[in-house]
């Protein structure tokens, strides 16, 4: 029995040993067999050469129109909307009338406040004078009179004192004589004071006190006006009237905006990763989804100087001038920004796709007798489309840009090329 059982134990080791030698065997043919089918396998490829072209680095972003020079028309009380005396893109002069607000009187407020500083004006010009000129008239008469007597009394009593020492008049008489020639000296004496000093020092600074009133009156009553009367204080075109005639609106409601379109900027923001790559006088090329075939240009005026959180960004925002704006780029609209960095002119480049990196490696397939041979390189600029090559391939050679048909290639893979 010990026998029978040995001979049991034997055979189906033999049996299991027999399952693993043809089991190895198959692996070994299916591997043997895929890898001569690999090797035998040919990848089908489109290639390309290296050739020299102007390459340029790019950041692009979204941003903002803003105007450069725009006044935007606030109510300063709250009250309705009596006219609107200018329509939507028409073209405004300084000065010219743009909307009034209901206030009835601010305009003879203004001229009452007016008239009150003119005649506060004239006064003050009066006692700079010593009076107006009808009182300059009348003071000279008098004071002419007031002469004319003081020389009659002088002349009398000359002939008094004559008459005295002959003795043919009294000393009442002579004592009149000398009491009316002290009268007249007095009286020309009086007029002379008057007319050097008609208004006092405490006059004239009332008066002065008095004009500064009335221009402060008239200045407050002016933006009273104005704020009923809304002038521009630019030229440029209104591109904005959020309000209608006979609305109410609230006091600091918006009630048009002016601006002069040809000098506009743009706030573009840039995510924190591209700032440090902006500074100023960078070109710009700027567009709109409102006019799609037209490109406008500018520069950066300001690069980003602070970072802020916006969500989950971290962005900086950029102030870039508009250098060709014809009135053509709306305020407010939305635009694409694309700063470009850096420009090579007569780089050696090829497609980006053709380039393959592994870490720190940078290499392309060449093709070189039928097969793909990994040949490393030295990468310069590299933007969305094109990487620049600095060392490592010629204009002469044939490198391969993509696999066909999602194949993936591998160093000595034999290939077919497609241009």
């Amino acid at each position: 029995m010990i026998a029978v059982g040995a001979s049991m134990n034997g055979s189906g080791q033999r049996k299991l040993r027999s399952w693993q030698i043809v089991f190895l065997g198959t692996a070994i043919v299916i591997v043997a067999a895929a890898a001569y089918s690999s090797r035998g396998k040919v990848v089908e490829v489109q290639v390309t050469s290296p050739n020299y072209q102007n390459l340029e680095s790019t950041v692009g972003t979204g941003g903002t129109v803003v105007p450069l020079d725009e006044f935007p028309a606030r109510a300063n009380f709250a009250g309705m909307v009596s006219n609107i005396s200018v329509h939507l893109g028409q073209k405004v002069h300084q000065g010219q009338l743009l909307l009034t607000m209901k206030d009835q009187y601010a305009l003879a407020r203004v001229e009452t406040a007016r008239s009150a500083l003119e005649a506060a004006k004239v006064s003050e010009e009066y006692a700079k004078n010593n009076g107006s000129p009808e009182d300059r008239i009348a003071f000279e008469t008098d004071r002419r009179k007031a002469l004319e007597e003081q020389q009659a009394a002088a002349s009398a009593m000359e002939t008094l004192k004559q008459l005295r020492q002959k003795g043919s008049v009294s000393d009442a008489e002579v004592s009149a004589g000398e009491q009316r020639l002290r009268t007249a000296n007095e009286n020309l004496e009086a007029m002379n004071q008057r007319d050097k000093q008609r208004y006092t020092a405490e006059d004239r600074s009332a008066l002065k006190v008095k004009l500064d009133a009335a221009r402060a009156a008239l200045a407050a009553e002016k933006v009273s006006y104005n704020n009923a009367y809304i002038t521009s204080p630019i030229t440029g075109t209104v591109f904005s009237i959020p309000v209608a005639r006979y609305d109410f609106v609230p006091m600091g409601a918006d009630l048009l905006r002016v601006a002069d379109m040809t000098k506009i900027q743009v706030h573009a923001d840039f995510d924190e990763p591209d700032i440090a790559k902006l500074h100023s006088g960078q070109l710009v090329k700027i567009g709109w989804d409102g006019r799609p075939n037209r490109i406008w240009h500018g520069h950066i005026v300001h690069a980003p100087m602070a970072v802020t959180a916006a969500g989950d960004r971290n962005i900086g925002q950029c102030t870039i001038a508009v250098d060709d704006a014809g009135s053509d780029l709306p305020a407010d609209s939305h635009v694409t920004v694309t700063v470009t960095i850096a420009i090579h002119p007569h780089a050696l480049a090829i497609p980006r796709e053709a380039l393959h990196v592994d870490g720190s490696k940078r290499f392309v397939y060449r093709v070189v007798d039928g097969r793909a041979e990994a040949t490393p390189v030295r990468v310069g600029l590299v933007n969305l489309f094109n990487a620049e090559i600095t060392s490592g391939l010629t204009t002469n050679d044939v490198i391969v840009s993509r696999a066909m048909q999602g194949n993936t290639l591998e160093d000595h893979a034999r290939v077919s090329t497609v241009k």
